[in-house]
């Protein structure tokens, strides 16, 4: 064992040193294995762990990808019942709209029809007045052939002077305050009168300078106009004169007279161009008047009249105020009356009420008594006057 086997530089490896160092060497080694093997255990030990702790982590994340999934599922089912609901109210809308819009246009179709029909009978009716209108064009010019020919008459022109009067006069006066073709004592026969109070008659006359007015107007010369001119001053004096002679009548009729023209165009004519005939005419005590104004003169009389019949019926007035007075007086009389025996009522009422009040309060108390029996018997209990009476006293009137 001690036999050198081999040389080591200089220094000889005997068998028991071989052997020694083999040994340790697998000394050794059998250290290193069992280091490995353990650092292999601890490794596969944390390996193993972590291997867990991810698969917990992968368990984890799983889970959280199931409910994330999940939610998503459950999101998109309530996004695409949202959905299905907004699609139906869309719906529902547009056919709302539709139908709205449908029914409006309806209803402007039927608006425009009826319009329309509306249109179409306003123009037939309009169309109507229209021939109506020509028809009446036509009569009117007719009438005005008829008219310009009455005139061209001095009877016929005087005859629709007269008429023109008569209506205006009808019209605006009661029946008995005028007359046509009334007598003076003179004989003569003025168109018309009017009986004013103090029965003096006013007398109408009226007439119709045509010829010389139309002279005038159909005048080109100078000359023509001059003496168509004094033509119409004189025809229209002469009138003047007439009326002022035959129908101012002292102590019978009124003290001035009235010229009616019965053209509005020829009273202004001879108003604004003939102011020396007018005034001659105002001297002479006659007024030249037209239809309006002779309207006017007729309004003004009957006021007259209604005054002079108001100041006729002011004792009849004033003995009827009085017996108003009196009226009056005994009505108030009989109001206080009256009153008096409302208050003595109301008195009356306090009263009973007073009475009701107190019958209250004693069936209160007759209520609050006890009657229940009691074992012991009761000897006779002497009723003396106090709270406690049932009837303490008789009630007087008035309470």
């Amino acid at each position: 064992m001690n036999e050198i086997i081999f040389m080591l530089g200089d220094w000889p490896v005997r068998g028991i040193d071989a052997l020694i160092s083999f040994g340790a060497l697998v000394l050794i080694l059998l250290v290193v294995i069992a280091v490995v093997i353990a650092r292999s255990g601890r490794r596969g030990a944390e390996l193993a762990m972590a291997s867990a702790i991810r698969a917990d982590e992968l368990e984890e994340r799983l889970a959280q990808v199931l409910r994330a999934q999940a939610e998503a599922s459950g999101r998109v089912d309530a996004m695409t019942q949202a959905l299905a609901g907004r699609q139906a109210e869309m719906a529902r809308a547009v056919n709302e709209r539709l139908d709205s819009v449908t029914h409006r246009v309806g209803q402007s179709m039927e608006h425009s029809t009826r319009n329309t029909m509306e249109s179409l009978r306003a123009l037939h009716e309009r169309l109507g007045i229209i021939d109506s209108a020509h028809k009446n064009l036509t009569d009117l010019t007719t009438q005005v052939t008829t008219l310009r020919d009455v005139l061209a008459n001095k009877q016929s022109r005087g005859a629709f002077g007269q008429a023109r009067m008569e209506a205006i006069v009808q019209d605006g006066l009661p029946k008995g305050s005028y007359e046509f073709q009334f007598t003076l004592s003179t004989g003569k026969r003025p168109d018309c009168v009017v009986f004013l109070p103090d029965q003096r008659p006013l007398c109408i006359d009226a007439k119709f300078p045509l010829e010389a007015m139309t002279a005038l107007h159909d005048a080109r010369t100078d000359e023509e106009k001059r003496l168509a001119t004094q033509r119409l001053r004189g025809d229209v004096m002469k009138h003047v004169s007439d009326i002022a002679e035959k129908y101012l009548v002292t102590g019978e009729t009124q003290e001035m007279a009235l010229m009616f023209v019965p053209s509005e165009s020829v009273y202004a004519e001879i108003h604004d161009g003939f102011d020396d005939v007018i005034q001659k005419a105002y001297r002479a005590r006659v007024v030249l008047v037209s239809p309006s104004l002779l309207m006017l003169a007729i309004q003004v009389m009957q006021q007259i009249m209604k005054d002079a019949r108001m100041r006729d019926a002011a004792d009849q007035i004033q003995t009827e105020v009085i017996k108003l007075g009196d009226d009056l007086g005994r009505l108030r009389d009989r109001v206080l009356k009256l009153q008096k025996h409302f208050a003595d009522a109301n008195e009356d009422v306090r009263q009973i009420l007073i009475s009701a009040d107190k019958i209250e309060k004693r069936a209160g108390r007759i209520e609050e008594l006890d009657f229940s029996k009691s074992d012991a018997p009761e000897g006779p209990r002497l009723v003396t006057p106090g709270a406690g009476e049932l009837f303490p006293r008789k009630l007087q009137a008035g309470e």
